[in-house]
């Protein structure tokens, strides 16, 4: 599970900066780092910086940076899902369309928290 938390933290860090969702009524293209034209603020920062402290407490061999990490993941999954939400949902007649970076970044951020679900740590057994 170490491989499979690194490449889907690094899909998630990667979507951020490809297209979410059009908004073809309005001319308007919404990445996670660029939203200009909305209100829907800077989404993609905030899963950045969960990412890279995913990567970091994942690379750490210590038992309590793996319990962090489930934390971390989930706040980061909870994000991702309202991402999701608010990117995809309808709103006064405009219907965005939605591109597969959205899809992406929701699937590695649930990856993430499986990985750190399993984490690859090994533990001394005591010499009774």
């Amino acid at each position: 599970m170490k491989w499979a938390g690194l490449a889907a933290a690094i899909a998630l860090i990667l979507s951020c900066f490809f297209t979410w969702v059009i908004i073809s009524s309005k001319n308007i293209v919404v990445t996670g780092i660029d939203s200009t034209g909305t209100y829907f603020g800077k989404p993609g920062y905030l899963t950045l910086i969960f990412a890279v402290i995913f990567l970091i407490l994942h690379l750490t061999p210590r038992i309590w940076a793996k319990r962090f990490n489930v934390i971390v993941a989930a706040f980061n999954l909870a994000w991702a899902i309202r991402n999701y939400y608010m990117m995809s949902t309808c709103r006064a007649g405009d219907c965005p369309d939605v591109q597969i970076a959205l899809y992406v970044m929701l699937g590695s951020s649930i990856l993430l928290l499986i990985a750190s679900l399993f984490p690859d740590i090994k533990l001394k057994e005591s010499g009774k």
